[in-house]
């Protein structure tokens, strides 16, 4: 069940989140917003994955 869960959220994240490696975004220079989005996508894709 947690499992189907991620992975909705994982597609959803794919359809309505920006994709920070197509804009070729720098981590060390990114805001707290881009690392809060980047480390969300991170947690739901690991947990899916799992």
């Amino acid at each position: 069940m947690k499992k189907k869960l991620f992975k909705v959220l994982a597609k959803l994240n794919k359809i309505l989140l920006p994709s920070f490696t197509k804009q070729r975004l720098d981590l060390s220079k990114a805001s707290k917003i881009q690392m809060l989005i980047f480390g969300w996508k991170v947690y739901v894709t690991k947990n899916a994955l799992d």
